[in-house]
């Protein structure tokens, strides 16, 4: 798994960098072959963000999420991103 985390308009610390690549690999055991992952981890005021695209198999699955804790909307992108990989799955079989 191809992973580019940057920050805007903060420092991604190792902890949040950790944090992001463990929340990812619950995408990664969908696939057998390598995927790439671009995450965008913003804050602006209080309001942190976590945005997400992953390209998979010829197509873009895209989630933002917003939240006052940061790991909460880390955690909450992946869960989204999990959700739309298990739907396009589904309408495959």
């Amino acid at each position: 798994m191809n992973v580019t985390i940057r920050g805007q308009h903060m420092e991604v610390t190792p902890a949040i960098y950790d944090h992001v690549i463990e929340q990812l690999e619950r995408i990664k055991r969908h696939f057998d072959h390598p995927i790439l992952v671009s995450v965008v981890l913003s804050v602006e005021k209080l309001i942190q963000q976590a945005e997400a695209i992953v390209h998979v198999d010829g197509r873009d699955l895209h989630s933002r999420v917003t939240h006052l804790d940061l790991y909460k909307a880390i955690d909450e992108m992946a869960h989204a991103l999990d959700r739309q990989i298990l739907r396009i799955k589904e309408k495959k079989s």
